[in-house]
């Protein structure tokens, strides 16, 4: 999709996207000799979200909320550490989530991220997670709430930033709807809900096949992956991708 979105900007003999894999003992030596080697910034994903934010020089007041970086830029010898998962996820929802009642689906970096964002955008947030020590902890450092018990009705918005239905998502035939390893009641799903799943591939989870049933609006998580690597690009370029470009890229990549 960054690909994609470089050659539409007409940026493709000027720009490349590729992909480094890196041990966590080597990440930080590996980040300081980008610059040199011409880089402009990276992209950075787990187990490296946290060391990224660490060795930067600065960061952006959403990557020390959050407490990660995602996006790294360079400037000279100067490392700026970023995160665009939660504007990512903002920019994917069909409506700004000011006002409404929030359910974040685990404290997790992701759903750290998720949660951060949301009560910036003014949502009455609670998180849940499987172990309820871990949602307290970072409900109380975050600023919102925690939950124990959930009342999937009471939530104008559900954000699922487990794990749960990577494993049906990813396989070759449909899977079981059921909505297990989750607290939501199915039947309480409705079309006055907003249902996100960040996890996404080539068939949709059972939470996004069983809320579209619904009537819900549905967001998955290709889509917010989209446009939080809209907002990297942004960054690294200052130029506006198009987002029907990424889109487009990003989901033929997945049914191939």
């Amino acid at each position: 999709m960054q690909t994609a979105a470089l050659a539409e900007l007409g940026l493709a003999g000027q720009w490349t996207y590729e992909a480094i894999e890196v041990a966590p003992e080597d990440f930080g030596e590996l980040v300081r000799s980008l610059p040199g080697d011409g880089f402009a910034g990276v992209n950075v994903t787990v187990p490296h979200k946290l060391a990224a934010l660490e060795l930067a020089d600065s960061a952006s007041e959403a990557a020390r909320g959050i407490g990660a970086a995602n996006t790294l830029s360079f400037a000279g010898s100067q490392i700026r550490a970023e995160n665009t998962d939660g504007i990512g996820l903002l920019e994917a929802l069909p409506q700004s989530p000011s006002g409404c009642r929030a359910l974040v689906l685990g404290a997790g970096g992701a759903g750290r991220a998720c949660a951060w964002a949301l009560k910036g955008a003014g949502a009455q947030v609670s998180i849940w997670n499987r172990g309820a020590e871990r949602a307290a902890a970072v409900a109380a450092e975050l600023g919102v709430g925690a939950i124990e018990r959930v009342e999937t009705a009471e939530f104008e918005l559900l954000v699922n930033c487990t794990t749960v239905g990577l494993e049906q998502a990813n396989r070759a035939e449909p899977s079981d709807p059921a909505l297990k390893g989750l607290p939501l009641d199915a039947d309480s799903i409705s079309d006055r809900q907003i249902v996100v799943d960040l996890v996404y591939g080539p068939r949709p989870t059972p939470l996004v096949a069983l809320a579209g049933d619904k009537g819900a609006s549905v967001v998955d998580g290709l889509e917010i992956l989209v446009h939080q690597g809209a907002a990297s690009l942004r960054i690294w370029t200052g130029r506006e991708p198009s987002i029907e470009t990424m889109r487009n890229a990003a989901r033929e990549q997945r049914h191939r």
